[in-house]
């Protein structure tokens, strides 16, 4: 045997991998100047450092779409971000593009989810607009916490004792850039962003005819036509097609009828799973909590623990925020029933 140095390696992605790819050598760097390591190369490092964090480990006990569901079976924030992982390293290694790198964004993109999924993200915008004096439903109050925003201030501040993970520019662009219409600079950060929707429409499907809301027979009939009639012929259909698209075209893209058919698919579900009535009744359970959390911590912010005081900069609602958008499902309910629920005493 031989070791295999961080140099081998990085000359070894510009003999194997494709013109469009992020090499490693080639990062725009980090904030912080850093040694090299040894062995890895700095986005191979991103991804340990991430791997490493609190906030990761947390991502276990934090809800993917049902709320306290019972069984062993459903996914939580950390298999599904496995999953698209893992989604998109097979894409980009097809590719020929920098698997470490769309690895390590993967593995960092829901660092800032909040706990009870996408409901404790709009739990807590609202609670900010009410205590900034702005309307709770209007558009200004929706940006005020956006999910990939708090996953780059997670891995830019808060991790590490307040000094961040110094991540390289290409990690943090994939972070910030996962969602919704956003781009990332990186195809690496496009392959995740694209990898995410992937694993989610699949796998709710997957949770909700387990949850009983569903069956597969329920499922369009166009969609079953172009992607298929079970889970794994999806995902096969989904990636096979981005590969030979992206590889088609020259840029990370899928074929209109097979992208058409996902997002076809992703509309049933917001219609038929994420607002039926079984997830509903606990959605606004959770929302009810939070506020409570919220307004109490903001009315005692001495309770914050200091290391998020420390890096709010004076601003009592940001220390709150970042407090409670780190809490898991059951430390955020363990903390509303010792603050709110009153307990046997002894004698």
């Amino acid at each position: 045997m031989r070791i295999i140095h961080r140099e081998d390696q990085e000359q070894r992605e510009h003999v194997e991998l494709s013109r469009d790819a992020a090499f490693a050598d080639e990062s725009d760097g980090r904030d912080r100047s850093a040694e090299p390591d040894i062995l890895r190369t700095d986005y191979q490092r991103d991804r340990d450092k991430i791997l490493h964090t609190k906030s990761f480990r947390r991502l276990s006990h934090k809800t993917q779409v049902f709320l306290a569901a019972e069984g062993d079976h459903f996914r939580t924030r950390l298999t599904h971000t496995l999953e698209v992982a893992q989604i998109a390293r097979t894409i980009a290694r097809a590719l020929g593009l920098n698997e470490d790198l769309a690895e390590a964004i993967s593995l960092g993109h829901d660092l800032g989810h909040t706990p009870f999924g996408h409901t404790g993200e709009e739990a807590l915008a609202r609670c900010l607009a009410r205590h900034k004096g702005i309307d709770p439903a209007s558009p200004e109050a929706e940006a005020l916490y956006r999910h990939n925003e708090q996953s780059l201030r997670v891995v830019e501040r808060i991790e590490n004792g307040g000094k961040g993970l110094n991540l390289t520019s290409e990690v943090r662009d994939g972070i910030l850039n996962h969602t919704g219409d956003l781009q990332a600079e990186t195809c690496e950060g496009r392959i995740v962003g694209t990898a995410d929707r992937i694993a989610y429409v699949n796998h709710d499907i997957d949770d909700a005819i387990r949850a009983g809301i569903l069956r597969e027979a329920d499922l369009p009939d166009t969609t079953h036509r172009v992607l298929g009639a079970n889970h794994s012929a999806r995902i096969e259909t989904l990636v096979t097609d981005m590969v030979r698209a992206s590889a088609e075209t020259g840029d990370i893209a899928m074929s209109p009828e097979v992208w058409d058919a996902m997002m076809e698919l992703r509309a049933f579900l917001f219609q038929n799973v994420y607002t039926a009535p079984s997830v509903m009744a606990e959605v606004e359970k959770a929302k009810h909590l939070l506020a409570d959390l919220f307004d109490y911590y903001a009315a005692h912010i001495d309770e914050v623990p200091e290391d998020y005081r420390a890096i709010s900069e004076g601003d009592d609602l940001r220390a709150v925020t970042d407090y409670i958008a780190g809490m898991t499902d059951r430390y955020a309910t363990a903390t509303y029933q010792r603050l709110f629920i009153p307990h046997a005493l002894s004698y």
